[in-house]
């Protein structure tokens, strides 16, 4: 095995690396300043208010409005990113499980508030998947099953 012999004087090295650090430093302070997914608009407190009176009138203790504004925004967040798509709902559906792991998981007949939480984020924050998206809850097959 043979090693290479440097050709570069350790002045060129540091030069290098004094300019990759500094093109790091303003790639990293570029990045924060232009940072605003976790900024609080009036339009995303607002759909926090619309939606914790929603889910109090639907019985459930509601989140604090700055979680619901720093997970969902004036958009959704992930809630409302492709709701009605293939991989959206595997996943929900992947959710509504036994809860056991690799060959042992089954799917449930669970209760039927547990989905109102979405359907209430949907149809505040992105108001025109509600309708195929409701159709898709109600196919599923829910009991009363945890009780009252």
């Amino acid at each position: 095995m043979s090693t290479a012999t440097e050709t570069q004087s350790k002045r060129e090295r540091s030069t290098l690396y004094i300019a990759v650090a500094i093109a790091i430093g303003v790639l990293m302070v570029t990045g924060l300043v232009f940072y605003r997914s976790a900024e609080a608009t009036r339009e995303a407190e607002q759909k926090a208010d619309q939606l914790i009176a929603a889910l109090e009138d639907a019985g459930a203790r509601a989140p604090d409005r700055d979680q619901i504004v720093r997970v969902l925004g004036d958009h959704g967040g992930a809630v409302c990113q492709n709701p009605n798509e293939s991989l959206s709902r595997s996943i929900l559906l992947a959710q509504l499980a036994n809860g056991a792991a690799g060959p042992g998981t089954r799917p449930v007949i669970v209760d039927s508030r547990v989905l109102q939480g979405q359907l209430l984020i949907i149809e505040i924050y992105c108001p025109d998947e509600l309708e195929e998206f409701r159709e898709f809850v109600d196919g599923l097959k829910t009991d009363d099953v945890a009780g009252g």
